[in-house]
């Protein structure tokens, strides 16, 4: 079928009277910028406008809500980015709730207004994208959504903002003091790679967690590298760092000594 036979399909199967099926059939292909295209077949169209196609035709009755299963699983980096921001634009103009079935964390955060991370059928989390990634519930979904480093330790002070943790491998880590917490209570602190400073020489500041080590491994992946600091106590910590630079981006090589540091309160504490 045609762009419009296809469009149209579910409209003729609802019984929808002969006359309305064009003006419907017209304002789906607008709804997803596709007017001028219906008379095309689909070889002739590319893998984009094939999938807002489907779309548009699964929109053309109005639905309450729309499931939609990992839709952009097929299509390349560019173009199911792309296709993110017209799925974003195309929810708010037709106001139609969106349940969108994604394993790619970087999708579900870019798309969602609230996200629900499932393990084994259970929901563990339900909450905004923002707070899931920063806060999150349990060592599952930090683990889970992005890239976190997990330390795991016990309280060993408590003043009236802050607590320190005893870290295996690492030491004193200092962060924010959470409600209820009692000395000697174990749990772990995530951490987020891009919350972690790098450099060559850091200077020493209260407000910062610092140490000295070396880098292990490094990851360069374009925009940013990726690096795995072992420190001299013998933890792994996982930092990125932007290639900002001019000239040579990648500022560091295995083996270079380095130091890495990030402020109390830019890690959270789990202890579940």
């Amino acid at each position: 079928m045609t762009v419009a036979g296809n469009i149209a399909f579910p409209l003729k199967m609802a019984k929808t009277p002969p006359g309305d099926i064009k003006a419907k059939v017209d304002a789906a292909l607008e709804d997803v910028r596709l007017t001028g295209f219906a008379s095309r077949w689909p070889h002739e169209l590319s893998g984009g406008q094939r999938q807002r196609v489907a779309i548009a035709r699964s929109l053309v009755t109005h639905p309450k809500l729309l499931l939609l299963d990992e839709p952009l699983s097929a299509l390349d980096a560019k173009l199911r980015e792309q296709m993110q921001i017209e799925l974003i634009n195309l929810q708010k103009e037709v106001g139609i709730t969106f349940v969108y079935v994604t394993h790619d964390q970087g999708e579900a955060l870019a798309l969602s207004h609230r996200i629900a991370v499932m393990n084994r059928g259970r929901v563990e989390q339900l909450d905004q994208p923002e707070r899931i990634y920063s806060y999150p519930k349990n060592r599952f979904v930090a683990d889970f959504i992005g890239t976190c480093n997990l330390f795991e330790g016990q309280i060993a002070t408590l003043d009236e903002h802050r607590m320190t943790l005893e870290v295996d491998r690492l030491g004193a880590v200092s962060t924010d003091r959470i409600e209820g917490a009692q000395v000697g209570q174990p749990g772990m602190l995530a951490l987020r790679p891009e919350k972690i400073g790098i450099s060559a020489a850091i200077g020493a500041h209260l407000d910062e967690n610092h140490f000295k080590g070396v880098v292990k491994e490094l990851l360069y992946m374009g925009d940013v590298t990726v690096y795995i600091v072992e420190t001299e106590a013998g933890a792994r910590i996982e930092a990125l760092l932007a290639n900002s630079r001019a000239g040579r981006a990648r500022l560091f090589d295995v083996g270079d000594p380095v130091e890495v540091a990030w402020r109390f309160d830019a890690g959270h504490f789990l202890h579940e």
